[in-house]
């Protein structure tokens, strides 16, 4: 108490619950006077067990009159950083940090905030508050605390990416074989002007420290925290999660965990050759796999040369499950150039969203807003709508009727003029093509009674995909 009166500090404690049961964020207050100057002092604070992240807000005043207070950290067994005066907000998380300051394990006890007083006038006071959250929400999603850009569009992204910290690999300066820098990804994806990127390790958390430093450099490029989940039974992507998840439990129990950190789950290049040459790449799940735990599946893979894996997709869609499409490089080279196997952006994944931040993407991708660009274009779009009986839906959503009824169906699609649409119902693509001679092209389907969806490909004039849709639901009970 002596300390507490010598430097004049206050605790305000707020969400009062007990230990155990929620963290409580607090709110540190003090005055600083000028006696003071030259001197160093600690505010003390308790952490409570089961916290795996602290994020400090630090604000004085006085800054008028050439105040000035620097801050640090400690745990309660070691010191944990120090950014002076440059930072005023910073995060401590157990994969990640922000720069200045070290990620690892949080202790329950005491933590101090270590504060240095370089300098403060004799006659001045400084009034300081330091707001104490643990556990953000939103932290643990992103590495920005605001959106990129605003405004409802398509924004496109690669959605699966690795670097040195699992196993991608470049040429170093000298030319030697070497693990890949992960700025050498962020760079490259800029370069090529995506919108946002998923750095997607195998198993680890190790990269995340390097995405919440890069970030706000890149700040037209959207960072979203992803791990590829590499199993005896396949591979899935999380994103929106840099909480550890341990991939060897089973399943249902990672897919559930993910979710309930506010994350997504994506199954990966599904029809993968199997065996001794790519152990563990094809899908094939334990029999007990909720598979409506997942919200997309990666439908083309480039890592193996445009690998589709539409079938498979198609067979989850006709068990009734909802499941958004989306692409990735699944490049281990940042420096592959544009236009090769598994080159950064290529396919990219476009997701409608209203503004760019993670939380917006991940909501889209459940919500079916989204189309794969094989050809990692900048400009062209895919949509489509369907109507009947009165009833209206656009894709990703569900459009009810109560009979066999016919089904009126228009596609929209920017920089694709003398591509050719295909629109399948339940998997087939015995419906004639239509042509694109403007941006809409508009035809009637008969579906029948009953559950069904709807996709739309767009091929070239020599019967490449160019472009893939998400699907449209029809019966489909909503989620």
């Amino acid at each position: 108490m002596d300390i507490m009166r010598r430097w004049g500090l206050c605790f305000v404690f707020l969400m009062l619950a007990p230990w155990g049961i929620a963290q409580q964020d607090l709110v540190l207050t003090g005055d600083v006077n000028g006696a003071q100057n030259k001197a160093y002092f600690d505010i003390p604070f308790t952490v409570p067990p089961g916290v795996h992240r602290i994020s400090v807000d630090f604000h004085y005043t006085g800054r008028d009159q050439r105040a000035t207070l620097d801050i640090g950290i400690a745990d309660p067994h070691s010191f944990r950083g120090e950014s002076g005066g440059n930072k005023s907000h910073f995060t401590i998380g157990e994969a990640d940090a922000t720069p200045s300051y070290l990620p690892g394990e949080i202790p329950a006890g005491v933590w101090r905030i270590i504060i240095a007083v370089p300098n403060m006038r004799p006659q001045v006071v400084s009034h300081y508050t330091a707001e104490i959250h643990f556990n953000s929400r939103a932290e643990d999603a992103s590495f920005t605390a605001k959106p990129l850009a605003n405004g409802t569009r398509w924004y496109r992204g690669d959605l699966h990416m690795h670097t040195g910290h699992s196993d991608a690999s470049c040429q170093s300066q000298s030319g030697q074989k070497v693990p890949c820098p992960l700025f050498l990804t962020v760079q490259a994806a800029a370069a090529r002007c995506l919108d946002f990127i998923a750095i997607t390790d195998h198993n680890t958390d190790s990269q995340y420290a390097d995405e919440r430093e890069l970030q706000p450099y890149f700040d037209h490029l959207l960072l979203i925290p992803g791990r590829e989940m590499t199993t005896f039974h396949g591979h899935f992507n999380v994103f929106g999660v840099t909480q550890f998840i341990d991939w060897r439990l089973d399943l249902n129990s990672m897919l559930r965990d993910a979710r309930a950190q506010g994350g997504i789950a994506s199954i990966n290049h599904a029809e993968a050759p199997e065996g001794e040459g790519c152990m563990g790449c094809r899908w094939m799940p334990p029999a007990d796999a909720d598979i409506g735990l997942f919200s997309a599946v990666e439908v083309i893979n480039n890592g193996f040369n445009m690998l589709s894996s539409a079938n498979y997709w198609d067979s989850q869609l006709r068990a009734g499950h909802r499941l958004a499409a989306i692409g990735g490089s699944d490049n281990h080279n940042a420096t592959t150039p544009p236009g090769d196997v598994g080159a950064i952006g290529w396919p990219a994944t476009a997701v409608e969203a209203d503004e760019l931040s993670v939380p917006a993407i991940l909501d889209a991708i459940r919500r079916g807003r989204t189309f794969v660009d094989l050809t990692g274009s900048r400009d062209k779009t895919l949509d489509f709508e369907a109507e009947a009986e009165g009833a209206s839906a656009k894709m990703g959503g569900t459009l009810h009727t109560a009979h066999a009824t016919p089904i009126h169906v228009s596609i929209h699609s920017i920089a694709a003029r003398g591509s050719v649409v295909h629109l399948l119902l339940d998997g087939d693509d015995s419906n004639k093509p239509l042509p694109l001679p403007g941006d809409t092209a508009n035809t009637t389907i008969n579906a029948g009674a009953g559950r069904h969806w709807l996709r739309v490909e767009v091929h070239d004039e020599r019967g490449v995909t160019e472009l893939m849709s998400s699907p449209l639901y029809i019966n489909f009970p909503e989620e």
